[in-house]
């Protein structure tokens, strides 16, 4: 049985603005205000998801009476007919940024049940990274009284073929186009088109979890489908959330019900609009043996493997340039460096750490501060992601970003998760 599900997905009506409408997902920008008093201001009183979502910026403030706010203009938007029903269906979707001229991926229903964010999950949707449990509550509390959720989670899958997605997308022309327009605050372009032939596609991805394909792909037997690319933590509160429904319908109703399934994008690892970029470390006050033990880290590794078998990055520190031996498997190195960080952080109160994309910046903020000391990191390989998750559970915190802020996913499709 399939953990891909037909399910009802609802759009705006066509009249709306869909570029005031669509919003981008929560979690960017949450320390940058202005973007959102920015978009708020472009938004204006239009029928939009901003009205309907809980961005990041908001939390740790008493947002009872925005939530209430949510809940209840999501009711009024649904019995006012703004959102239309387009059916069971799935929609295929190519997004462009200045980055990246083409994305594909595909909105798909998934089973919350194949899903779990735990380090040690072996079902066939994880996490890739751990799940802050804190960032849970404020979603689950909008979630709780919702009728609809609006997904900006995107799950990737291992099709070395690329013959699902891509294989749509040359044959669009068989298919309805439902939007077609240009996203706000320089989001790029998105467009989509329904896909009501589901069966044939699902049955496409299932083909992903043959064994023979799992084995000669991923070196195990062990089936993964998912990997979760962005919007963890929406995820992990679509199961929490669904995990408290179920405890109050009868066993006919949890086959059924549609806060068991968590409506996602799904995209392609590798696609060519899909970048891994690396993200570094500065870590700030660090004591005198903090280096020397990082470059012992994989010591006895270096000095009995060839030249090929170790990866060389940078330690950038007081004006200097000193190289870094790690493991020739990314995912490995990136687990091995930010583990010692941690560990060292946790034991001297003094010491701190801070994420940072491009290595320009990594040395800028290096010359400033003398005391810091900068750590490149290698970019995470596409066709290491899967093994590793499978055989290791989930990557070490920051170990690759998934393009850049404006690039991830926009609120626009819906999917009904109340019986009403």
């Amino acid at each position: 049985m399939s953990i891909i599900k037909k399910q009802h997905i609802f759009l705006p009506k066509k009249h709306l603005d869909y570029s005031k409408w669509s919003v981008i997902a929560c979690g960017q920008f949450s320390s940058e205000p202005e973007y959102w008093e920015k978009l708020s201001e472009y938004v204006g009183g239009n029928p939009s998801t901003l009205d309907l979502v809980l961005p990041e910026i908001y939390f740790g403030r008493d947002n009872f009476e925005r939530i209430k706010n949510i809940n209840k203009t999501m009711r009024s938007y649904y019995e006012s007919g703004l959102l239309e029903d387009a059916g069971p269906c799935m929609i295929l979707l190519n997004r462009s940024t200045k980055n990246n001229p083409k994305r594909l991926g595909i909105m798909v229903a998934v089973d919350l049940e194949s899903f779990d964010y735990k380090a040690n999950a072996n079902t066939l949707i994880r996490a890739t990274e751990g799940t802050i449990v804190e960032k849970i509550p404020p979603r689950l509390e909008i979630r709780r009284d919702a009728i609809f959720e609006l997904p900006h989670a995107m799950l990737l899958y291992d099709d070395r073929e690329q013959n699902i997605a891509e294989n749509l997308f040359k044959n669009r022309e068989n298919l309805e186009q439902v939007y077609d327009f240009d996203l706000n605050m320089e989001g790029g372009h998105l467009s989509g088109w329904k896909i009501k032939d589901v069966d044939e596609v699902i049955g496409k991805f299932d083909e992903l979890l043959k064994p023979e394909y799992i084995e000669k792909t991923f070196n195990t037997k062990t089936p993964l489908l998912f990997a979760v690319g962005d919007g963890n933590h929406s995820l992990a509160t679509a199961k929490a959330h669904w995990n408290n429904v179920k405890n109050f319908i009868s066993e006919e109703e949890k086959l059924v019900h549609p806060a068991r399934f968590a409506l996602v994008e799904v995209v392609n690892i590798h696609d060519e609009g899909i970048d891994f970029n690396p993200i570094y470390r500065v870590v700030r006050n660090p004591d005198r043996r903090f280096v020397k033990d990082l470059l012992n880290l994989s010591k006895i590794n270096v000095n009995k493997a060839e030249k090929d078998s170790y990866l060389t990055e940078t330690i950038f520190m007081s004006g200097e340039e000193v190289p870094l031996y790690l493991p020739n498997n990314s995912p490995l190195a990136i687990k091995m460096v930010q583990e010692y960080i941690e560990k060292e952080v946790s034991e001297q109160l003094e010491m701190s750490v801070d994420y940072v994309h491009g290595l320009e910046s990594l040395k800028a903020i290096c010359e400033k501060d003398k005391k810091a000391i900068g750590i490149t990191l290698p970019t995470l390989n596409k066709n290491e992601l899967f093994e590793f998750v499978i055989k290791h559970g989930i990557l070490p915190r920051k170990a690759f970003s998934l393009g850049e802020a404006r690039e991830k996913r926009y609120y626009l499709e819906a999917h009904k998760i109340k019986l009403i």
